[in-house]
């Protein structure tokens, strides 16, 4: 049932605000005791199919450039490739840290760009 919960939760992130729910997921499949590895493959299944229905969900208001999305998404296979194999070099420990970094700049400049 917690997992369920947390789904919703992250569910309503990232259809809310369009960052996929990893930067929700991440932290949460960490603190269950997953290591980085299997935190961030975990989290792209479960993103996947909560994509997949904000998509329907967004079509159905007129949100979404289907043009754009799919370049995007085209590049995005194979950025995917080739982030999978990095991770296999980063202890989870060190993820932790680079993933923290990452939300804190994002963070950041989501708050003071005008």
């Amino acid at each position: 049932m917690l997992l369920i919960g947390a789904g919703v939760f992250v569910g309503i992130g990232a259809s809310f605000s369009g960052l996929g729910g990893g930067f929700l997921m991440i932290p949460l499949l960490l603190y269950l005791g997953f290591s980085a590895q299997e935190a961030v493959g975990t989290s792209f299944l479960a993103i996947f199919i909560i994509s997949v229905s904000a998509v329907f969900a967004h079509s159905k208001l007129s949100h979404v450039n289907y043009t754009t999305g799919l370049l995007l998404g085209a590049g995005g296979v194979i950025g995917a490739q080739i982030g999978a194999r990095l991770i296999d070099n980063y202890s989870t420990v060190n993820f932790k840290k680079f993933f923290a970094i990452v939300l804190v700049l994002l963070a950041s400049y989501v708050f003071f760009k005008k």
